[in-house]
């Protein structure tokens, strides 16, 4: 089979998402167009553009499939190569733009709103990568048609929801044997080990650090002897509170950066004891699932996707209202797991169904039935 790949603002998590589709079918043909993840807003608007001009001959050419992200404008870069409308489409959402903290302007914001939106139209199939995904773009879709002033049609959402389905990310992490556990830290020699603490994500605002910061200033004053592993791209223009955290808890930090070996990565997830989040913006949480699937506690908000995943006594109260309320609420769930590790680690979610190897049917079936409709017709 043939298969034309689009990723249009191909971050990490993307370029993870692209790898495992053809490390899952190596036997496929597998013709990829990617932009870099930067100027978001033309990046959304312009790939439509830039393709149908720089890469025709490329688009042009014969496929059973076409996959994209998105981010993709798949209606207009569609009506721009015309013979892109014979090839059945899956759009995979890795994220929506209708749930994510308001920082870019409102005006762009819409306009990427309103792209996915006929992106999704345009599709055959649409994929997400969880529940909480595809619900809060069909909820966001139906909020946004709400607002436009007349001449709307109806049963929009509903002919969405009927092509769509929850289809995760898979991990892709090495065998047990290959990668044994490391911490940077103290070397354990009895029970009375610090806590081995592990924060994973991207350094940016909707990581939400200043929740991060709260919570190890409460850490700190309860007196907890914890040390702090911080992994994660960073950028030029990360937040500050990033250096504040880094200043302020120097004495408990043994990691802060990016792990460029994904072996050296996996090596410290097997150190550590528990992995935190505070994210404000989280489709799936692939950092955390990686940990928790290493078996690191998972200490997270209870929020976005992760009431999804994890149970209840492993989710900290979620109060964006009253943030130190939340703070307080991490802390004493960090503090209680320091205290019975080995009863919280029963607790950890069997993250197995995840795994590359087991989503790979799933992931074949869909595929497949999509690229064979295209011959019933």
């Amino acid at each position: 089979m043939k298969v034309l790949l689009l990723s249009a603002y191909a971050a990490r998590s993307h370029v993870h998402w692209q790898n495992s589709l053809q490390t899952m079918f190596p036997q496929w043909q597998w013709c990829v167009l990617s932009l870099p993840p930067r100027h978001f807003s033309w990046r959304v608007r312009g790939n439509a553009l830039y393709w149908s001009m720089s890469e025709r001959k490329t688009l042009e050419d014969t496929y059973d499939l076409l996959i994209a992200t998105s981010m993709v404008d798949l209606a207009t870069l569609r009506g721009l190569v015309p013979s892109l409308c014979r090839i059945p489409s899956a759009l995979y959402f890795h994220e929506n733009q209708f749930d994510y903290p308001q920082r870019r302007h409102q005006h762009s914001l819409v306009e990427a709103q309103l792209t996915s939106m006929y992106s999704a139209l345009a599709a055959n199939c649409l994929l997400f990568n969880s529940q909480f995904n595809r619900t809060s773009f069909m909820e966001g879709c139906t909020q946004l048609l709400r607002k436009l002033p007349d001449y709307v049609p109806r049963a929009i959402v509903p002919m969405l929801q009927a092509k769509s389905q929850v289809l995760p990310v898979p991990l892709d992490l090495p065998k047990v044997q290959l990668t044994q556990p490391y911490w940077p830290g103290v070397i354990r020699v009895d029970s009375t080990h610090p806590l081995r603490l592990l924060w994973v994500g991207r350094f940016e605002h909707d990581k939400g650090a200043e929740g991060l910061l709260r919570i190890l200033h409460l850490l700190e004053g309860r007196g907890l002897a914890y040390e702090l592993a911080l992994t994660g791209q960073r950028f030029r223009e990360s937040p500050q509170v990033f250096n504040q955290i880094q200043s302020a808890f120097a004495h408990r930090i043994v990691h802060c950066g990016y792990i460029e070996s994904f072996s050296q990565y996996v090596a410290l997830m097997r150190g550590a004891d528990l992995v935190l989040s505070t994210a404000l913006h989280e489709f799936q949480g692939v950092a955390v699932l990686e940990a928790a699937a290493q078996g690191c506690v998972p200490v997270v908000p209870d929020r976005l996707v992760y009431p999804e995943i994890y149970p209840d006594r492993l989710r900290y109260e979620s109060n964006l209202q009253d943030v130190e309320r939340e703070a307080r609420s991490a802390a004493e769930l960090i503090l209680a797991i320091s205290q019975n590790y080995s009863h919280y680690q029963t607790q950890i979610p069997d993250c197995s169904g995840f795994l590359l190897h087991n989503l790979a049917p799933t992931y074949e079936r869909i595929l497949l039935s999509l690229a064979r409709s295209q011959d019933s017709q």
